[in-house]
């Protein structure tokens, strides 16, 4: 955000194009302070999975931030330490960091490097306060930077369409139930996601005069944020964040109309970028994985055996627990997703009707899909002159950024059958901010030829 040469007044629309949404997203992921999830929803949803981070924190505390790799995990406290301490609401990993119990037994989750768990550990190292205080903190760090980053994906979507294009953006990530569960989970450190997206949207924004002498720079980037978001929260949803990543690049393809041989050359740049990050970041993972075992190859073997488990492997290679998944068809799976919920009315109405309380005021994915064809086709038909490429543009940008939550509900397949707890998530990655963006565009273009017709009239 620059502020030199512009007038005070600029100055204070800037500001508050940066303030507003990050107060709104702050203050809903760190206490649901708009109710669209609910509230008992909201304070437990995946303190089981966060729970790996205080297990964390206490095995780095006891042992060196490095002990059993850095991996994040759970522990069992010494029996004498526990004896006297009341268990929290959230589980013995949470008790044993809040009263600073140590470990008997420690076991590692092995399938991400666990870097936001060594972060947070080194905070807590580092600040000299309790460990309640220190874990809100963590909290408000957190839901800080997960609410700036999709604040820094709003404010490109006003540079490139304007305030009523960015209000319905910043809504629809307000009213996500999905964002608001996730925004302060310490485990998902949600603004990781996004890093690779918004460094590319924001690279090629500000390089489009001078794309081809920043190739190698590009490929730099590429490498640096796809590295952070693996260091950070591993291979969580990892072709979701690639596909999401490459959003902005179609855009900007399609926006300048890219020759054959600028598409190729710059999908090759982005896609050695990201590779050699992943590529690395698992050669990491396995000596971290080693660490904890009998060595490297045992790190290899681990990542072979989880990859195979979340996709397509054969089930009877596996426990029986994994059978259902395994065998499950992808076309159901993504119909079930389909059928998840984005927003709930029924959180601020009460109406006895079953019929309008489970399909009226349940506002669903597939109903945003439909929304967003018709549309689609109302920005197409109703576009001005000036602004018909741009808007063409949106829209079939729109419509490659479902191709993010899809490829991991079908290449992810039976992960994705399994968690359906969490990985609603996914359409927010980045598919119903770019719908929602294609609504207010069409929005814009009925009210201006209406008033266009009006004056010739």
């Amino acid at each position: 955000m620059q502020f030199k040469h512009l007038s005070q007044s600029e100055i204070i629309k800037k500001t508050a194009l940066w303030a507003i949404p990050i107060l709104l997203l702050f203050f809903g992921f760190l206490f649901n302070l708009w109710r669209v999830a609910d509230q008992d929803w909201f304070a437990t949803h995946q303190k089981d999975t966060e729970a790996h981070i205080m297990g964390r924190m206490v095995k780095s505390r006891q042992d060196g931030i490095f002990s059993s790799g850095g991996l994040n995990g759970w522990g069992t406290a010494k029996n004498t330490d526990a004896e006297w301490i009341p268990s929290t609401e959230r589980g013995p990993q949470y008790t044993a960091y809040l009263y600073k119990l140590s470990f008997d037994k420690f076991s590692p989750y092995m399938s991400q490097p666990g870097g936001q768990g060594m972060i947070f550990s080194l905070l807590d190292r580092l600040i000299p306060l309790s460990p309640q205080i220190k874990l809100w903190s963590f909290y408000i760090l957190t839901a800080l930077l997960s609410a700036i980053a999709l604040t820094t994906i709003i404010g490109w979507f006003y540079e490139a369409f304007g305030g009523w294009v960015a209000i319905c953006v910043t809504g629809s990530a307000v009213l996500s139930q999905w964002l608001t569960v996730f925004g302060k989970n310490l485990w998902w450190s949600l603004w990781a996601f996004y890093l690779p997206m918004i460094v590319v949207m924001y690279f090629l924004k500000h390089h489009r005069e001078t794309l081809d002498r920043q190739l190698i720079r590009f490929g730099i980037l590429i490498f640096i944020a796809v590295s952070i978001k693996c260091f950070i929260n591993g291979y969580e949803y990892i072709t979701t964040t690639l596909i999401m990543m490459l959003v902005p690049f179609v855009y900007y393809a399609i926006l300048d109309k890219w020759n054959g041989r600028q598409c190729l050359k710059w999908s090759l740049v982005a896609g050695i970028g990201s590779g050699v990050a992943i590529f690395l970041s698992l050669i990491m993972l396995c000596f971290q994985i080693g660490a904890t075992k009998d060595g490297f190859m045992d790190g290899v073997a681990h990542v072979i055996w989880s990859f195979g488990k979340r996709t397509y492997a054969n089930a009877e290679d596996y426990p029986p627990v994994y059978a259902a998944s395994l065998n499950a068809g992808a076309i159901s799976v993504v119909i079930t997703y389909m059928n998840g919920i984005f927003f709930d009315l029924n959180n601020y109405l009460s109406v006895p009707n079953e019929f309008i309380s489970n399909f009226l005021l349940k506002i669903r994915y597939y109903y945003l899909i439909v929304l967003f064809i018709a549309m689609s086709a109302l920005l197409f038909w109703r576009s001005s002159a000036d602004r018909r490429w741009q808007n063409i543009t949106l829209i079939c940008t729109t419509w490659f950024s479902i191709l993010a939550p899809l490829s991991w509900f079908v290449i992810f397949k039976a992960h994705s059958y399994i968690h359906t707890h969490m990985s609603f998530l996914l359409w927010q990655m980045p598919f119903t901010l770019f719908g929602f963006a294609v609504l207010g565009s069409a929005v814009i273009s009925w009210r201006k030829n209406k008033v266009y017709n009006k004056i010739r009239f």
